[in-house]
């Protein structure tokens, strides 16, 4: 007799989570409360509360949070320029410590004892998730299907769904990649894809048009930023959630956010997926543009050395972690005087910042100018600095050791 009397799973209705719910109720007996996140995928989702009925599930979460996701997860981490490796700006990562966080909440207001997840045993998720559940209710238990059952393929899966009446699609039209999506980005992953030498095919991109095709003229917009956050697009002040949606139709509509990389997974092996991320990229240029004129020089170096240890908290599933904590409130410090506009040229894949000011602004053209500065800044002070820093050197040269 298993202890589990109620689960909460992690479900999209498709066709791994389905099998999922019946194998839970199969092999623990348990109930099964199923939650299914609205995080801007733009699918619906109503069908999946009408396969959760259909299989007897009593208790359906379907919950709406797409402003949770940018204001709370997306807009902190973009405070911090993140980027991991490089180039991959962790739209995946960072969706799935609210998923954790909506899981424990909802096991906790049901009373169920264990959550579940459909990720596999070789993906970074799992982590994710589960670092993530831990750290939240750390008696909680968790059910990984993929790391316990026999079940290692579509075949399987699809057997088991007929074996015991589930409702799957499998005719309708469907992506033959591995695909994830929400308001920050969608990626995919596998069949030609799993080739690094083969080159993405252009009908596989679902969110932005190709640079070659996007239009012939830029075009051009305002960010307007107050504490390092977006509040507005060309003067509409706008919710979290919305600056981002917009920044994606605008972004795509010019070729803006395609990624094709190789990642280091958390588990030790390497992946190759490819990414549209339009409003990520463009944030992460015109966040870096208005931190240029309104912090100091060392607290933005400094920003940019944590960067990467912080990227690497998302990517291996430490959100919830207290040096994750303690970093994000050094960084949101950092962002109180991150006021201003940035205007940006979008053309054929490029983002071009094209101007930038904010009344916090530490550019002063009267000592930046190449011409006569009126004594605003004494060139001959420059001497002094230069020869206490060769100090050392001309020392070592003396000795011969240069």
């Amino acid at each position: 007799m298993s202890d589990v009397k109620k689960v909460v799973l992690a479900y999209s209705g498709g066709l791994d989570t389905s099998v999922i719910l019946k194998w839970l109720v199969e092999t623990y007996g348990c109930e099964v409360v199923t939650f299914t996140a609205d995080l801007g995928q733009g699918e619906e989702l109503e069908p999946a509360r009408a396969k959760a009925q259909a299989m007897g599930v009593k208790e359906i979460y379907i919950d709406d949070l797409r402003e949770e996701f940018v204001r709370d997860f997306v807009f902190p981490m973009f405070r911090a320029n993140t980027i991991y490796e490089g180039e991959y700006l962790l739209g995946t990562s960072i969706a799935r410590p609210l998923i954790a966080k909506r899981l424990v909440e909802i096991a906790n207001a049901t009373g169920a004892d264990a959550v579940s997840h459909g990720a596999t045993g070789k993906g970074n998720d799992q982590v994710r998730f589960e670092l993530g559940a831990y750290a939240l209710k750390p008696g909680v238990k968790v059910i990984a299907p993929w790391r316990e059952w026999d079940l290692t393929s579509r075949e399987t899966l699809l057997a088991y769904a007929d074996k015991h009446n589930i409702p799957v699609d499998r005719y309708g039209k469907k992506s033959p990649y591995s695909m994830d999506a929400n308001l920050l980005h969608i990626s995919y992953e596998g069949q030609v894809l799993e080739n690094p030498w083969a080159e993405a095919e252009e009908d596989m991109w679902r969110w932005t048009v190709s640079p070659e095709t996007a239009p012939d003229v830029p075009t051009y917009i305002e960010l307007t930023y107050r504490c390092g956050d977006i509040v507005a697009i060309d003067g509409v002040e706008m919710s979290p959630a919305t600056v981002l949606a917009t920044l994606n139709q605008i972004g795509g509509a010019n070729g803006i956010g395609r990624l094709d990389l190789v990642e280091n997974r958390y588990v030790g092996m390497k992946s190759r997926g490819c990414y549209e991320t339009p409003g990520g990229t463009i944030m992460l240029k015109a966040h870096r543009a208005i931190e240029s004129i309104c912090l100091d020089r060392e607290v933005a170096h400094l920003k940019d050395e944590l960067m990467p240890r912080y990227a690497s908290m998302i990517y291996n599933g430490y959100w919830w972690s207290p040096e994750r904590k303690m970093m994000q409130t050094m960084i949101d410090a950092s962002q109180a005087p991150v006021n201003g506009v940035v205007r940006l040229k979008l053309y054929k894949g490029n983002v071009i910042v094209a101007g930038r000011k904010s009344e916090d602004s530490l550019f002063d053209s009267t000592i930046a100018t190449f011409e006569d500065d009126g004594g605003a800044y004494n060139q001959k002070d420059a001497e002094g600095f230069i020869k206490l820093n060769a100090l050392r050197m001309r020392i070592a040269a003396n000795k011969g050791r240069v």
